[in-house]
């Protein structure tokens, strides 16, 4: 994918970092499959990824990574003990990187939605729709889900240079629940 992109446009200035699969269980449930498919996706990907990345954003003179983590990576949540850990190896991951690379003019930082209107929201669940809904606008302060759009305009805004102080930040774009 890096050479791709540097053969498209010859420099490489981003790097989002933005898959992620989720298993609904609790330590007991969880097969070894299930545990290395979700660290494999959220935890490895985003790594070799990045690895792959960071020389030629060396090369621009830096740039930003900026990695979709979760909530769940800051709070554990009962029933989703690999996605939990997965996210709280991304979130501590960031920090890391961004200490490394900072000197490299390198922001390395991660968004943290909580729930999000997307499919995955609703995945792996025999509740209706609305039932999800309910179930999680009880915990979010400002009483809704936002949108996928919504958390693409903190990418947005972390890969613009209006940003370039941030560095190793895991922003909670949750409507308030880890602040409550």
């Amino acid at each position: 994918a890096v050479a791709s992109a540097l053969a498209a446009h010859g420099r490489l200035d981003l790097l989002v970092n933005a898959a992620g699969v989720i298993t609904r269980s609790d330590a007991e449930g969880t097969t070894d499959a299930e545990w290395h498919r979700i660290m494999s996706t959220n935890v490895d990907g985003l790594f070799r990824c990045s690895r792959a990345a960071l020389p030629a954003l060396r090369a621009t003179g830096g740039g930003a990574i900026i990695n979709i983590s979760s909530t769940n990576g800051l709070v554990g949540a009962a029933g989703l003990v690999a996605y939990c850990a997965s996210k709280g190896a991304v979130t501590n991951l960031t920090r890391a990187m961004a200490l490394d690379h900072a000197a490299e003019g390198i922001r390395i930082n991660a968004v943290c939605p909580g729930a999000v209107d997307t499919n995955m929201l609703y995945s792996e669940r025999d509740d209706s729709l609305e039932e999800v809904r309910s179930m999680n606008l009880g915990g979010i302060p400002e009483g809704r889900i936002p949108s996928g759009d919504e958390i693409a305009h903190v990418v947005s805004f972390l890969a613009d240079d209006r940003s370039r102080h941030l560095n190793g930040a895991n922003l909670s774009v949750d409507g308030g629940y880890t602040a409550s």
